[in-house]
């Protein structure tokens, strides 16, 4: 990552360290919670055989397998700062490369398919990372970008469940830059780097006890405990209280949700 933050404040340093036990388990349960509603996307818009892929940010490289085991693609080039549960599961057709997008140097040729999923939202110049994966995509092919967005407005009922997602999201600002303030500019942004027929949606999955969703908060909530605490909106004993709620019949609340936009490369003209 480039910028003025210092290496103990990005991801996987500061906190969510790939190191930690449990960690890839929490990324999972967070595949579990959206792998589906994304991989229904990249088929509406057409990935499948012979294409050649590019997934950003791939974690435990649930997408990047299904990509192929689901929609036949030719090739997955999977991408993250630590791939050590990329290279636990590999499978034919995975290529893995531990990188950092944000290096000017990134440059791993073109992509029919270029897919970042809960990736942008922790780095610094959006716009400038918008544009370089735009630039990346071959002509007709797609660039994807999928974050979350914040439902715990100021007007949202108070609950335990909405208290600490506001101190997550505020202590991981603080700590590490996360800022999902700006992903409901993403169609903006794509439309500005270049591409076409750009669209939006947004996923939210249920909040239910033991669901994967709710295991993810309770586990991000975990590893993000002392920034959360930090903000002074919960102590320790709130967030407990918070994490029991999430797994009671009395939990009421809209998890955070999902943003996927999309936006193409024009197709070459003929000469």
């Amino acid at each position: 990552m480039t910028g003025d933050r210092p290496d103990e404040g990005r991801y996987g340093e500061a906190v969510f360290r790939p190191e930690q036990e449990g960690e890839g388990e929490r990324i999972d349960f967070g595949a579990l919670a959206y792998d589906g509603v994304t991989m229904a996307r990249l088929h509406a818009l057409g990935v499948g055989p012979g294409w050649r892929c590019l997934d950003i940010g791939a974690g435990t490289g649930t997408v990047s397998r299904r990509l192929l085991d689901e929609a036949g693609v030719a090739q997955v080039l999977a991408v993250d700062r630590d791939v050590r549960f990329l290279a636990e599961r590999a499978v034919p057709g995975l290529e893995v490369r531990e990188a950092d997008i944000t290096d000017p140097g990134f440059a791993p040729g073109r992509f029919r398919l270029v897919h970042a999923r809960f990736v942008l939202m922790h780095l610094p110049d959006r716009e400038r990372l918008v544009r370089a994966l735009a630039e990346l995509v071959e002509p007709g092919g797609v660039l994807v970008l999928g974050d979350a967005v914040d439902l715990t407005a100021d007007r949202a009922p108070d609950t335990p469940y909405g208290t600490a997602m506001r101190a997550m999201w505020q202590g991981l600002r603080a700590t590490i830059g996360t800022d999902v303030s700006r992903v409901p500019s993403y169609p903006q942004l794509l439309r500005g780097a270049g591409l076409e027929r750009v669209g939006a949606e947004i996923h939210v999955p249920p909040l239910l006890p033991g669901s994967p969703i709710s295991r993810f908060w309770a586990d991000t909530w975990e590893r993000s405990r002392a920034a959360m605490t930090a903000t002074g909106l919960v102590d320790d004993a709130a967030l407990d209280g918070a994490i029991r709620y999430l797994d009671s019949e009395d939990c009421a609340a809209l998890s955070a949700g999902m943003l996927t936009a999309w936006g193409h490369r024009p197709a070459a003209r003929p000469a």
